[in-house]
Parts: C-alpha cells; structure tokens; sequence
C-alpha cells in the first residue's frame, strides 16, 4: 500500500519534505499543502488521485491535500480555518480541506469525513508548497486582446442546474458542426469530471482552474479571477479554435459568478450566453436578472428539460427558444447563434429569439 494518496490537486507536487514541527503555528492558506490522517469517513469516502482516478480512502490512510474555500450548495460551505485544529473537514473529492460551516441537509447524517493534521507538504527552503501557480507561469489579463474565436457562456440558476451537461453537449454539436472547440471550467471547486465530461462530448480541448492549482476559486478577488482567465485562454487559443464554451460555476447570486456576469470588462469578452435552469419560476427570475445586467441568452437548457410541464410554463410565459440536450448536440445548434449576442440589445435579440422559435 502507498504511504500517502495524493489527491489530483497536488499532481505537481514531486519533491517535498513533511515538516511536523509547523503545524500549530503556520496559518495556512488557500493551495497550502498539507498531509492528513484520516480519522473517520463521512460522506466522502475516495478521492481522485493524481491520475484522476477514484481512490478509496480508509481510517488510518495518510493523504496529500491543500486548504481551501468552497461553496457548494448541494454539497458543504466551508473555509481555510484559523490557527490550529484538532480536526479538520475533507470538503471536496478533488482534494481541499478546512473546517465546515454548513452543509446540504442530505449530508448531515453522515457528515465530512474527519482528518488530522500531521504535516505541511515543505521545499528545500523550508517554505509551505502552495498549488496555485506552482511552477506555471502567470499571465495578467489584458483588456482589449483580440481574440480569433467566439467565447459562449454557460451559466445556471444554482448548483446542479445543468449547466455543465449543457456546455458539454454544446461541445458536441459545435464540433459536429465542423468547429474547433475547447472548454474552459472558470470556477468551482476542483473535480475533473466537469471537463472531462466537454472532453468526452468531442471538445478538443478542456481544461480547469485547478490545471493551475487552484483547490477553489471561492473568495478569489475579481482581479485575480481575471488573470486566471486569462492564463487558461492562453492555453485553449495554442489549439486555435473556432469556439470556446466556458462554464461559471453556481447560480447567478452566487459570489464570484455574481461579480464576473456583473463586469463589463469580462462581459466584453463574451459573446454568446446560454442559461440554464431547473425550474420555470428561476428560469424567468434568471432571465430577469441577466437582462437587468443587460444579458440577453441565446437559449435555455438545463434541468428543466427533465420537467415537460415546466418547459411548456417557460414557452407560454418566455420569448427564448428551450434546447434539450440533443437541440445542443446537434450540429444545427450553430444557428441558434446567429444574431443573438450578448452584447446587443435586449430588443434586437428577443426578435431574434422569436425567428428561432418560429422555424425550429
């Protein structure tokens, strides 16, 4: 058996020293890495290692993870702790712990499974390694870049919304269509199935935060976010293609999504917008508040394509065109496109919706 599993957060981790001498007195930080103890499992019971392989974890394994921040609605609020702790939260399967504030009530039986802190992963210099940025080099956005491709949106209403299922297969039928496609998760918390997923759709090219060692993106500052930006479209624009379909994690209100769709600097790099939704009522609430921020979409997706009822609420009441997911993996997807922009006016782009409605 391993001595240590190490979680897919930490893979560019190779040479270290484990300092246990530090651990009451270092505060650590976001992307610090650290080694644990699992005490005793909760809900999480693997992790994915650093081929992004399902590990099992057991009480008495010693695993390599970071600290970090995470929201997830459906899953636990929680952050880098304050001092030392007796115990600590794994919060993501991906490899981030720290202390738990809250969590989805399905989850409350079984709880976070329980670590103990043994050591901080240390360099030659003695120094914490810290995942974000380590050995990458960082790019600064840059306001006004040309860019050869279109960039389309995927945002949802909340967690588990269908937002990433929907950006997949939107891969799938831009690539059908004859397009060269990548696809980019700009937030979240690390967990590769998100893009291996667009991968599997036919994206020729997907990539994540975490491929720069981010363990989460939450309460990252707006510069920051935009830097990341930028250094994860310098690696999709190496592949040129003729499409870029990226998702924000979370709902509309949620922090860092909240910040980004409400920037006109980044907006103006947006060029198509698709919502998706669970639900009629946040489905108009959700078109609402985008068109409030001046955001018209192209169409609406997600979970509410499970509902028929709903969609049949959203189609009496909303003049934007419904795409399940064959509608997105279809290579006429490509004109739904066409004159709807997120940058036009809402005007221009509900007649616009309207024709699509009309000869679909």
């Amino acid at each position: 058996m391993k001595t240590i599993k190490k979680s897919i957060i930490c893979k560019s981790i190779k040479d270290y020293s484990i300092n246990e001498a530090i651990i009451r007195d270092y505060q650590p930080k976001a992307g610090d890495v650290a080694i644990f103890e699992v005490l005793e499992l909760g809900s999480l019971t693997a992790i994915q290692d650093e081929d992004g392989r399902n590990c099992h974890i057991f009480e008495g394994d010693r695993i390599m993870v970071t600290f970090g921040n995470r929201y997830a609605s459906n899953q636990f609020e929680g952050y880098v702790p304050v001092g030392y702790h007796e115990e600590y939260d794994l919060m993501g399967k991906g490899g981030v712990a720290g202390i738990v504030k809250s969590m989805y009530y399905k989850l409350e039986l079984t709880g976070p499974t329980k670590l103990k802190l043994i050591g901080y992963a240390t360099n030659s210099k003695g120094e914490v390694i810290n995942t974000i940025y380590h050995g990458v080099k960082t790019t600064r956005f840059r306001p006004g870049k040309e860019r050869k491709y279109q960039t389309i949106l995927s945002i949802g209403s909340s967690m588990d919304s269908g937002k990433t299922t929907s950006a997949a297969y939107l891969c799938r039928g831009l690539k059908a269509a004859g397009n060269k496609v990548a696809f980019i998760k700009l937030t979240g918390t690390v967990f590769n199935k998100d893009r291996m997923l667009a991968y599997d759709c036919g994206a020729d090219y997907s990539t994540d935060f975490s491929e720069l060692g981010f363990p989460s993106t939450y309460l990252c500052s707006m510069d920051c976010l935009m830097d990341l930006y930028a250094a994860l479209l310098s690696r999709v624009t190496e592949m040129n293609p003729d499409y870029v379909v990226m998702e924000i994690a979370d709902g509309l209100l949620q922090r860092e999504t909240e910040m980004l769709i409400s920037d006109k600097t980044f907006m103006s790099t947006i060029d198509h917008v698709l919502f998706s939704s669970g639900d009629s009522l946040s489905a108009l609430q959700g078109i609402i508040t985008l068109r409030d921020k001046g955001i018209e979409p192209f169409g609406l997706s997600g979970m509410i394509n499970t509902r028929p009822l709903l969609v049949d609420e959203v189609n009496e009441n909303l003049k934007l065109p419904v795409l399940n997911l064959a509608d997105l993996a279809s290579p006429a997807v490509v004109e739904s496109l066409k004159g709807v922009s997120a940058g036009t006016t809402v005007e221009q782009n509900l007649a616009s919706a309207q024709f699509i409605l009309e000869v679909a």
